[in-house]
C-alpha cells in the first residue's frame, strides 16, 4: 500500500524518488578558492570572502558559550558600532566608484552622505583569522592550470560548519550591524533606531537616498575581506593564537597613530588649520609621543594630550572616536582658532620649560578651559550660552594667575583661616564641598621648586578647576 503524509486537511503522495534525493546528506554549505600556507610549519589556507559570506558562514566562541568553549573576550558593542560606521563609509565611497566606472549617474545623495560621514584618503579593512574545527581530507580539491601545476584549492564547508573567528569578532559584528541597517532602511525606507547613519528624521527617505543604501548592499557582495583559516584547533590552540596575535605586537603610541589618522574630523582640524597657521607661527610644537617631559625645553603638547583637550573643545567629551563633520563646524572651528590664539597668550606658554613656569602647560587645566568654552560657547544651555557671559570668561582668562603659586590651588590642603587669608572663602560657593566623606585633591605643591603639580586623573580633576575658573570669571556656578 502506497505510504500517505496528511497535513491538515491536504493529502500529499509519496514520491519515492524525491524521498530519496532529500534524504542523502546534503554536503556543500558553501566552497571556496584558496592557497595553501605554512605558519611557522602548521598548514593554513588564506581565502577571501565576501561581506555577506563572512556574516554567514562565520561564528564567535565568546562568551555566549560555555566556558569552557569560550576562546574569545566579550564583545564590545560600542567598538563594534565604531567599525560598524566605518565600514559604511567605504562602502558609500566604493559605490560612488563603482557607479562611476559603469558610467552610471551619482546622484546629490551619494556626496551629502559622504559629507556627513567623514571621508579618508584609503579604507581598508584587516584581514581576519578563523578556524576550521572540522575539515575532511575529500572537502580538500586541489586547483591545476593548463600545464596541471597545483595553483590553489577548493575547500568545501558542509552544512552545518562554520569558520570559528580567532581575530575579528568586532569586525564580524560590525558586519552584521551594517547589513541589518542596510537592510531596514531599503526595506521600510525609514531609518531605523538606533541608526547607523547620523540622523534624527523619522520621515520616509527620499528615492536617491534610497538609491544610495541599495548601491551599498551591492558593493558589499563583491567586496572581500582576506582570512586566514587554520585547521582543526582544539580550543586550548584557539585561544593561545588569540592571545598571540593580541599581545605579541607592539603597540604604537597612541600621538603617532593620531597623526597618520586623517579620518576623523577633529583630527583633521588639528592638522590643517590649528597647527600650520596657528601654532607653527607661534612657535608652539605637537610632540609625536604620549607625554612631554616637564624638562622639555621648547614649548609644546603632545599630539595625545591635544587631541584630548580638543575632543573636550569639540564634544565635550574624553576621545573623539566616532567624531562626524558635524560636530566641526564652521561655527565651532572659529571659536576652537579663538581658544588657541588665547592659550597662546597666557604668560609665559610660549617660553623655555613653560611646564616649569606656569600652570596652563599642564593638559588638565587646557582640558578646564576647553569644558568652559563648551559650556559657554556650545552647549544646551541658554542661560549659560550668553553674549556677556562669553566676554566674561575670555576676559577672566586673560587676567587669571596661571602661576604655580596660586593659592586656589591648594584651597583643599587650607585651614579656613589661610584661606580666608587669601582671600578665597567665596570659593566654597563654587567647589565642591570637602566634608562629603570624599578626598578632594587638585595636587600637589612643592614648595623647593615652587611648582604645583596636578594629578593624572583630569577627568576627576579638571571641573574643579573649571570651578575656579568660574569664581574668577565670575559665571555661574555648577552647584545649584
Amino acid at each position: 500500500m502506497e505510504q500517505k503524509y496528511e497535513f491538515a486537511n491536504n493529502v500529499v503522495e509519496r514520491n519515492p524518488f524525491l524521498d530519496d534525493v532529500f534524504s542523502v546528506e546534503q554536503p556543500i554549505g558553501i566552497t571556496f578558492n584558496c592557497t595553501k600556507n605554512n605558519n611557522l610549519g602548521r598548514p593554513t589556507f588564506t581565502t577571501g570572502l565576501n561581506m555577506f559570506q563572512i556574516f554567514q558562514h562565520t561564528d564567535v566562541s565568546n562568551d555566549r558559550m560555555a566556558p569552557e568553549e569560550q576562546s574569545q573576550r566579550p564583545l564590545d558593542l560600542a567598538h563594534a558600532r565604531g567599525l560598524a560606521l566605518y565600514i559604511l563609509k567605504g562602502l558609500v565611497e566604493s559605490a560612488i566608484i563603482y557607479k562611476r566606472r559603469k558610467g552610471e549617474p551619482v546622484n546629490e545623495k551619494f556626496g551629502e552622505i559622504m559629507a556627513e560621514l567623514g571621508t579618508q584618503p584609503y579604507y581598508t579593512i584587516p584581514p581576519m583569522v578563523a578556524n576550521v574545527r572540522s575539515l575532511r581530507v575529500e572537502d580538500i580539491r586541489p586547483l591545476h592550470d593548463a600545464n596541471h601545476r597545483v595553483v590553489g584549492y577548493q575547500i568545501t564547508l558542509r552544512n552545518g560548519d562554520v569558520l570559528w573567528i580567532i581575530d575579528g569578532q568586532h569586525r564580524r559584528k560590525a558586519i552584521e550591524l551594517v547589513y541589518d541597517f542596510l537592510s531596514d532602511v531599503t526595506s521600510f525606507h525609514k531609518y531605523p533606531k538606533p541608526s547607523l547613519y547620523p540622523t534624527k528624521s523619522k520621515e520616509k527617505i527620499s528615492a536617491d537616498e534610497i538609491a544610495v543604501w541599495n548601491a551599498c548592499k551591492e558593493v558589499s557582495k563583491w567586496c572581500e575581506i582576506q582570512v586566514e583559516c587554520h585547521i582543526a584547533l582544539d580550543i586550548e590552540q584557539e585561544r593561545q593564537v588569540f592571545h598571540d596575535l593580541n599581545n605579541r605586537g607592539k603597540k604604537v603610541d597612541k600621538s603617532l597613530s593620531l597623526k597618520f589618522d586623517n579620518s576623523n574630523p577633529i583630527n583633521s582640524y588639528s592638522s590643517t588649520e590649528l597647527e600650520p597657521h596657528i601654532f607653527d607661527p607661534r612657535g608652539f610644537s605637537v610632540i609625536e609621543k604620549d607625554e612631554v617631559d616637564w624638562e622639555e625645553v621648547k614649548p609644546s603638547i603632545s599630539r595625545k594630550q591635544l587631541v584630548g583637550v580638543n575632543a573636550v573643545l569639540f564634544r565635550n567629551k574624553n576621545n573623539i572616536n566616532g567624531a562626524l563633520p558635524t560636530e566641526v563646524t564652521e561655527y565651532k572651528k572659529q571659536i576652537a582658532n579663538q581658544f588657541w590664539h588665547q592659550i597662546l597668550d597666557i604668560p609665559a606658554i610660549l617660553e623655555e620649560k613653560h611646564k616649569l613656569k606656569t600652570t596652563a602647560a599642564q593638559p588638565v587645566v587646557l582640558k578646564a578651559l576647553a569644558k568652559l568654552y563648551f559650556d559657554f560657547f556650545f552647549g544646551k544651555n541658554d542661560e549659560l550660552r550668553t553674549e556677556e557671559n562669553q566676554q566674561k570668561l575670555i576676559d577672566g582668562i586673560n587676567d587669571f594667575d596661571f602661576s604655580h603659586t596660586n593659592p586656589a590651588w591648594r584651597y583643599y590642603i587650607l585651614k579656613p583661616e589661610e584661606r580666608a587669608l587669601h582671600g578665597l572663602e567665596a570659593l566654597s560657593v563654587y567647589l565642591p564641598k570637602d566634608d562629603e566623606g570624599k578626598i578632594r585633591d587638585l595636587g600637589a605643591f612643592d614648595e623647593k621648586s615652587q611648582t604645583f603639580r596636578f594629578p593624572r586623573t583630569h577627568n576627576d580633576v579638571y571641573p574643579l578647576i573649571g570651578d575656579i575658573l568660574r569664581w574668577h570669571c565670575k559665571l555661574p556656578s555648577r552647584n545649584k
